[in-house]
Parts: C-alpha cells; structure tokens; sequence
C-alpha cells in the first residue's frame, strides 16, 4: 500500500503505474472504473463490498471521500494492488476547495476507453445524473434502502430523477423475487385479478415491488406492512386462489398454488457486493427499472 500526502491526480497516476510495474499486473485486465462514492465512516465497509465485486468485475476502484471543504485544498490517497484485488484500487480524500471540484481529481483516473461506474453506498445525490462525478459514468448506481434517513423519500427523489444508466440497489433485491413470481405463473396461468405485497413499513424494494406487479399485471395491488425482515409475502389472487410466495426470516421461503404442495425455497436476503455484482454485469439501460419507476411515480400522483 502507497500511503500519499497532499498529493494530486498526476501522482495517483504515476503511484498506480509504478505499483502496476512492480506486481506484473497489467492495466489491460481492466473492464471498468468504478468509483465509489462514500463518507469517511463507511469507507471501509465501502471499499470491502467493493472488493467482493472487483472478483467478478476487475475494475480500477476508486474511493471518494469527501471531506470539509473549508480550509486549504489537500488530497489525500491510498494505493494498492493486490493484496485480495483483481484490479487497481486508490482510497481518495478531498478536502478543502477541491471537494467542490472532484471531478478535476477524478477524471485523470479514469481507464481510457473503459465503461465508468459510480456507486453512492449511502446517502445519493437526489440527481446522480445531475452531480458532477455522476456525469462521468455510463451507470450510476444508488441505494435508497442504506440512506441515513427518509428512505420512501430518498427512493422517490431517484424515481423522479430516473435517467437511462441510473439503478438502484433496492430493485437490485427483487431479482430472485421477480424470477420465482414469473415462474410460478408460468406454471400456473390464470389471470391475475388483485394482488397484494407485505413488507416492512419502510421498505424501498416492497414499494417497487408493488409498482412492478401493478405495471405488469394492470391490477391494483395493495400494500401492507410487517416486522421484515423486508419483503415478506407476495400474493397473486386469480379466480382458481391465490400464488403466494413468502418468507418471514429473511432465508427460507414457501411458494404455493392452487391445487399442488407447498414448496419450500431458498430465498436469503442478499448483502451488497452480491447485489453490487449484480448491476455490474449490466451497463445498458434496464428498461424494466425505467418502466417501474415511472409506474410508481404515477401511482403517488394518484394517491
């Protein structure tokens, strides 16, 4: 690890090309920049998750810490490779005037011809697309569920703020919920008349997930609250009974239909570099997302 004191990008770059030289670990292996966004306090846990998902997706990771902006304009870096990364990795901190200008730090850094990320683990601009290191990135990614308060407010925020690269890691969650729910009715085709959605009483993905079954389905779907943990139970109403798909400890699930056993399924909730994973394999739009977003934020204006 190469330790830099008020440093600046032209040196971050030159420390990432001697660290490169010395381990033998070309810059070609590359597939991405991904830039992580983070509070101080949450850096390590940050900077861990994103290792998990460096595993999958060897990427030039970069950890912005943005300090006060008062004072005089320091930058700060850690640099490693190695050492359980698959790629590059720099713990950045700004502080001083420079914090209103990270992009100047960030730019140089990027890998040439390379697709850019940016992931907000907490606390997200209300506009990701809008914010100025944003800008950078083909896919921004953003978590409403991990917001240090108003988590149904921070997901409306990038509901209306929706532009094509944006995600969030609360839809991220419903993937295996989406995939079993499509099954199920795969298996079973009546036609959906009412649904409902159980969840804790603040809980993103549980809002989304009724948007989608609303959007899909063209029924109303109503929405109660449990003690979680998260997303408890889905149920689809058709004229032969209910699909209902539940999970109440946060690892074991039941899925049932009408006329046929009750099936027990695997269905832990999943940590963040699985989920972080996940959106790292796609860098086009999810059009599902898109859709589902727009479908909730017309639901609000009916409410």
């Amino acid at each position: 690890m190469i330790e830099l004191e008020d440093t600046t990008a032209a040196e971050i770059s030159s420390a990432f090309g001697r660290q490169r030289t010395w381990s033998g670990s070309p810059v070609m292996g590359m597939v991405m920049t991904l830039v992580v966004v983070t509070p101080e306090d949450h850096a390590e846990q940050a900077m861990r998750d994103a290792q998990e998902a460096s595993h999958e997706h060897p990427a030039r990771v970069l950890g912005i810490i943005l300090g006060k902006a008062s004072g005089p304009p320091r930058v700060d870096a850690q640099i490693g490779i190695g050492a359980g990364w698959s790629g590059e990795m720099a713990l950045i901190k700004l502080s001083g005037a420079v914090v209103h200008h990270d992009e100047s730090v960030v730019l140089p850094l990027l890998l040439p011809d390379s697709p850019v990320v940016v992931w907000w683990p907490v606390d997200p601009p209300k506009d990701p697309a809008a914010d100025r290191l944003g800008a950078l990135a083909q896919r921004r990614i953003t978590d409403a569920a991990a917001v240090t308060r108003g988590h149904r407010k921070a997901l409306l925020h990038q509901c209306t703020a929706y532009t094509s690269g944006n995600t969030d890691l609360a839809w991220t969650r419903l993937t295996p919920w989406r995939a079993l729910l499509a099954a199920a009715l795969d298996q079973f085709p009546e036609k959906v008349t009412a649904a409902s959605v159980t969840g804790e009483r603040v809980s993103p993905s549980a809002d989304l997930m009724a948007a989608w079954l609303s959007d899909r389905l063209k029924v109303d779907v109503e929405r109660h609250g449990s003690q979680g943990p998260g997303l408890t139970e889905v149920v689809l109403t058709t004229r032969a009974g209910d699909v209902r798909l539940s999970r109440h400890d946060g690892v074991h699930a039941v899925i049932s239909s009408p006329g046929a056993p009750d099936r027990p399924i695997a269905l832990p909730r999943r940590e963040v570099p699985a989920l972080l994973t996940e959106e790292l394999r796609r860098l086009d739009e999810d059009e599902v997302y898109a859709r589902t977003v727009a479908h909730l934020l017309e639901l609000e204006e009916q409410k």
